[in-house]
């Protein structure tokens, strides 16, 4: 009996570390739904888990001129390939940080291919964490899921 104690223990930890992950919406503004006003049904799910547990939900908003461009996704996506993030990722909006030493040695006159991420004029991040996909608070089936497991290890043991 032991043994289906542990079992069952191991079960319900990697189901709450799965449903621990917040969900964010993944798209960008050339998926129709995904500008403002923001669509869920235009782009067609209801977002991802984000890889970490510990990630929170992004909006990406570049401008240049009257043109915008809208990119939502987890952090950690974003971290791989962005170094202008606010160090300050609590909810609420922030404009883009200056990496002074972003491409310091690099000799390029070639202005497309924007080496010092500066083509747009402003650049805004926009960080949620305190719902899923930040536009809702309705509780994911994977929660009822482990509500259920709880429920019903209670019920026999």
């Amino acid at each position: 009996m032991n043994g289906v104690h542990l079992l069952i223990g191991f079960l319900l930890a990697l189901c709450l570390h799965e449903c621990t992950a917040i969900w964010c919406y993944q798209c960008n503004s050339a998926i129709p739904g995904c500008m403002e006003p923001f669509n869920w049904k235009g782009i067609g799910y209801l977002g991802n888990p984000c890889p970490d547990s510990e990630d929170i939900c992004v909006k990406l908003i570049e401008r240049k001129g009257a043109q915008k461009t809208i990119t939502r996704d987890c952090l950690s996506n974003f971290r791989a390939f962005r170094t202008d993030i606010p160090a300050d990722t609590y909810e609420g909006c922030r404009t883009a940080a200056k990496d002074v030493n972003l491409a310091n040695y690099v000799n390029n006159t070639i202005k497309e291919l924007d080496i010092k991420r500066d083509w747009y004029d402003e650049t805004t991040w926009c960080f949620c964490f305190l719902d899923h996909r930040c536009n809702s608070a309705t509780m994911s089936s994977s929660s009822i899921l482990t509500i259920f497991i709880y429920l019903l290890y209670k019920a026999l043991f």
